[in-house]
């Protein structure tokens, strides 16, 4: 891929985010790919890391992504951003983070995900 089109597809990666579309953000993963959270210590699966973003779409229906820097890599991106969100008691909310991509044949084949454990951990409160 040139380096527009990896900037085109970490676009449109983080508008289905964005905009709460599983189908288009599920057609970005290679089926394999794994996906880690700092704040965890974790891996998933692609269908691990979708139903974690159902919760989060359902849970913080009004999110933004303002992205603060991104640049194409030779096999993937990296991408630093400030997720801010409207949470059920009409607190504004907001995270930094920031993910490394690492691309294949057109697909993210692994995400890795580094946030402010600080500022996920005010999420504990909106629960499963």
């Amino acid at each position: 891929m040139t380096e527009q089109q990896v900037l085109d597809f970490a676009q449109t990666f983080m508008a289905a985010i964005q905009a709460g579309d599983p189908d288009t953000v599920r057609d970005c993963y290679a089926p394999d790919a794994k996906i880690w959270h700092n704040h965890d210590n974790k891996e998933q699966t692609v269908e691990q890391n979708l139903k974690s973003l159902a919760w989060f779409m359902r849970k913080l229906p009004h999110r933004r992504y303002e992205v603060l820097r991104r640049e194409a890599l030779k096999d993937g991106f990296v991408q630093q951003h400030v997720l801010s969100a409207t949470l059920p008691d009409g607190t504004e909310w907001k995270m930094p983070a920031c993910v490394i991509v690492r691309m294949a044949h057109g697909k993210i084949v692994r995400l890795d995900e580094y946030l402010d454990s600080a500022h996920a951990a005010a999420l504990q409160v909106l629960g499963r």
